[in-house]
């Protein structure tokens, strides 16, 4: 990898060059779903744009420790139990296994580790222990909460001030705080909550603290890059920078728990802040009943992952349009083998390596694509198609084989193809002998099949819509 990776570090408010604590051993956290429901688009994009990430990465390092959460204990998980008289273990575990199939369907890989909330209840409440020890937290009426003053370096991250920080805090003001901005790290559950022993009696944890537990446990401390939505940054990175850096016995330090915080931008749609009460919550669950995975991937990816994207039906089939173009200029050199060892096009590499700069990177693919169809020298072309392998393989697109995407033969048995590839040759036969009644009897057929028949100049084919 000749060219040098740049992300925008939200700890330093700039974009920065990235330079690994251990090149050996690259590491990087993300915070994961809270698994009560399907995930819709805004959901994706985070895991779309840390795939993106980590496949650049292990491009550049060869080695990657990506640990991405799940958090299977919160509120809402158990607002849904009760509306639903499902348990919370169910609950859960339906939703996780549907994020796994969604997120899948868009060409996101699994990460290398994925911790639940509820397997590392001891890691948080030894952190919270820490913490007490440390004077950096109290506890008060059954709660466990976190002394904000005790860190100066409260607010660095989000660049709040003392004011912005209280008012971002005020849904948790109660008379049990020392002081307004501090935050639970430990609350006591009811009865018929999930609960578990500890030090402060039954109770579970609070959000913050677990994902300072499992990326603590998995990745060590300090690692290299923690990434989130934007509406992440406070106060739940903000709480996690504090409580870390304290509970490590490093509170002159912000950066003594990741050293570049990665945030992606909000999703829109059609123009409108996505929410219920609007009704334009859009699922990736209902979205792929209509759209291939790849052209909703391929529109999460055509904003600046920093840059709020509006998500709207055109854009989602301006998508669709791009990669049938693609796939039809390999679709026509598909009898030219792709040189192998060739790397990604240096085009699309830089365009990564310069803070994710996706549409940049979606350019250079498409007129690499485009150039690779319209070369006359096939060694020129090989070379080329080596390169958009590799290219297709960090964005995670043109994964498909083109005639199976242009829809030229698969989708059905051998017989029906068989078959269809017999009307075809039926209506050759009838032009050439100037049946045309038959030919276009033929045609609508198939036309009522979902087939389209194509005449090109290497002779007609036939193609699923």
């Amino acid at each position: 990898m000749t060219a040098s990776l740049r992300l925008f570090n939200t700890l330093g408010h700039q974009k920065q060059d990235f330079t690994p604590i251990d090149p050996d051993n690259v590491r990087m956290y993300v915070c994961g779903p809270t698994v009560y429901s399907h995930a819709h688009i805004g959901n994706a994009r985070p895991a779309v744009v840390f795939d993106i990430l980590a496949r650049l990465l292990r491009h550049a390092y060869g080695n990657l420790s990506y640990a991405r959460n799940i958090t299977d204990v919160d509120d809402k998980i158990m607002q849904a139990a009760a509306e639903t008289g499902r348990s919370i273990e169910e609950i859960s575990r339906t939703y996780t296994d549907i994020y796994h199939a969604d997120m899948g369907a868009i060409g996101v890989t699994r990460p290398d580790i994925e911790p639940f909330a509820t397997g590392h209840i001891p890691e948080m409440i030894a952190l919270i222990s820490d913490l007490i020890a440390r004077n950096h937290a109290y506890e008060a009426q059954g709660h466990v909460l976190f002394n904000t003053l005790s860190f100066p370096k409260y607010g660095t991250l989000s660049g709040r001030n003392r004011d912005d920080q209280i008012a971002g805090a005020r849904v948790e003001v109660a008379p049990y705080k020392k002081d307004p901005a501090d935050f639970v790290l430990w609350k006591p559950s009811a009865s018929d909550q999930p609960g578990w022993d500890s030090p402060w009696g039954r109770g579970r944890p609070g959000w913050h603290i677990e994902c300072s537990a499992m990326s603590q446990k998995h990745l060590g401390l300090p690692f290299d890059i923690h990434g989130g939505g934007i509406d992440l940054i406070f106060p739940h990175h903000e709480n996690e920078i504090a409580q870390s850096c304290c509970a490590a016995g490093s509170p002159e330090s912000v950066a003594a728990f990741a050293r570049y915080w990665t945030h992606n931008g909000f999703v829109m749609v059609e123009g409108e802040k996505m929410s219920k009460s609007l009704g334009n919550v859009l699922l990736v669950h209902d979205l792929l009943k209509d759209a291939p995975g790849e052209a909703i991937r391929y529109t999460l990816l055509s904003a600046h992952y920093r840059q709020p994207l509006d998500w709207t039906a055109e854009g989602l089939r301006a998508s669709r349009r791009l990669l049938d173009r693609m796939y039809q200029y390999l679709y026509e050199i598909r009898d030219v083998p792709a040189a192998k060892d060739t790397g990604p096009a240096p085009e699309v590499l830089e365009a990564l390596c310069d803070d994710l700069n996706t549409p940049r990177a979606l350019g250079a693919l498409l007129a690499c694509v485009r150039a690779a169809a319209e070369t006359p020298d096939n060694a020129q072309k090989a070379h080329i198609k080596g390169q958009i392998a590799f290219s297709g393989a960090l964005l995670g697109l043109l994964q498909a084989d083109p005639a199976a995407w242009l829809g030229y033969g698969g989708g059905g048995t051998g017989d029906e193809e068989a078959a269809l590839d017999a009307l075809l040759h039926e209506r050759e036969s009838a032009r050439k002998s100037r049946d045309f009644k038959r030919a276009d009897a033929i045609r609508d057929e198939l036309a009522t099949k979902g087939i389209v028949i194509e005449d090109t100049p290497q002779g007609a084919r036939w193609k699923r819509i």
